[in-house]
């Protein structure tokens, strides 16, 4: 069995602390796997897929991002991650785990998995640092029109110059949110969109860590971060050699059921990534890890991620005799 584990960490906002729960083997490391939470959820909810990759010989690891689930000091902090700078912050958290889990287990392949929000933060870490991880796995994540960002943005941004960032905005959660149950036909709740399996929408939607109606910080956040990442002269900034592997359901609306999805896809191509893998499992909605199909899905992350430790390996092996060479 995975033994547990939990400690926090100074945030980059030098105000909070940063809850880290970590899933760990009780046999020999095959690796390490850094997660990152989506909007409006905490670390937690990956335990099933932890405990998975967990007995499989990967340590699992992931924050609590600023606040959300035990990184905010109240409920009422919950969605809360600044006036302007919470991206930036969120990022920064991301580094700080990544060189204290680089340090706990040194010589091991370290990877990213982001899912969702934490797909497009981990997108904005590979154009920002060069020097790891040594792959990385997208979790629902998309594509949003330029313009329609632009828009967002400024809204939000008017927002927090009048409100505040720390305005829980009801009209942006709205238009962010409000149309991804229209293709779910009888739809029975608010949350339908994030998976076919009911009990884990039923879970979500009684949980008191999930679903806040986001800030105005938060917003403008995420609008610009996903500015950052969705341009042309940014995408090319990430390292050739980084394997990257995108899967979504393409009944996903966050990632524009497939078409957003296949976008980042090709844009990493043209980009000149040489590692892109795409999987989009039919059916299934936001959540993959959380699907009805979600024993392919464990089992497809799982394969990937063994054969890139393999990879790691190999280079590392072949460096180490050159040098003795």
């Amino acid at each position: 069995m995975p033994v547990l584990d939990e400690f926090y960490f100074d945030s980059c906002s030098c105000k909070n602390q940063i809850y880290v729960r970590q899933w760990i083997p009780d046999g020999e490391i095959a690796g390490i796997v850094q997660l990152c939470h989506g909007i409006g959820e905490y670390i937690e909810r990956y335990d099933d897929l932890a405990q998975y990759l967990a007995e499989r010989g990967y340590v699992v690891a992931g924050e609590d991002h600023l606040g959300h689930g035990r990184s905010a000091a109240d409920h009422s902090e919950l969605g809360y991650v600044g006036e302007t700078e919470g991206w930036d912050l969120m990022v920064g958290d991301m580094r700080k785990l990544y060189e204290r889990l680089r340090g706990m287990y040194s010589g091991k392949p370290h990877f990213i998995l982001g899912h969702s929000m934490g797909s497009f933060l981990t997108r904005t870490y590979i154009i920002r640092y060069h020097d790891g991880p040594d792959g990385v796995i997208l979790s629902g994540t998309g594509h949003q029109p330029k313009l329609l960002l632009h828009v967002a943005a400024a809204m939000a941004k008017f927002s927090v110059g009048k409100k505040g960032g720390s305005f829980h905005n009801s009209l942006l959660n709205s238009l962010a949110f409000g149309s991804y149950n229209k293709r779910i036909p009888q739809s029975s709740g608010e949350y339908d969109w994030l998976s076919r399996d009911t009990a884990v929408v039923k879970a979500y939607e009684e949980d008191p860590l999930c679903g806040p109606v986001p800030t105005s910080g938060l917003f403008y956040a995420m609008f610009n971060g996903l500015k950052e990442i969705t341009s042309v002269n940014n995408i090319v900034r990430v390292n050739k050699d980084l394997p990257i592997y995108l899967y979504a359901g393409d009944a996903d609306p966050v990632g524009g059921y497939g078409k957003g999805v296949r976008k980042t896809y090709d844009e990493y191509l043209r980009a000149g990534v040489k590692d892109v893998t795409l999987k989009l499992y039919e059916g299934a909605r936001h959540e993959c890890h959380n699907e009805l199909c979600r024993a392919d899905v464990y089992s497809d992350v799982l394969a990937w991620l063994e054969k890139h430790s393999l990879d790691h390996t190999a280079v590392n092996k072949t460096d180490t005799e050159q040098k003795i060479l």
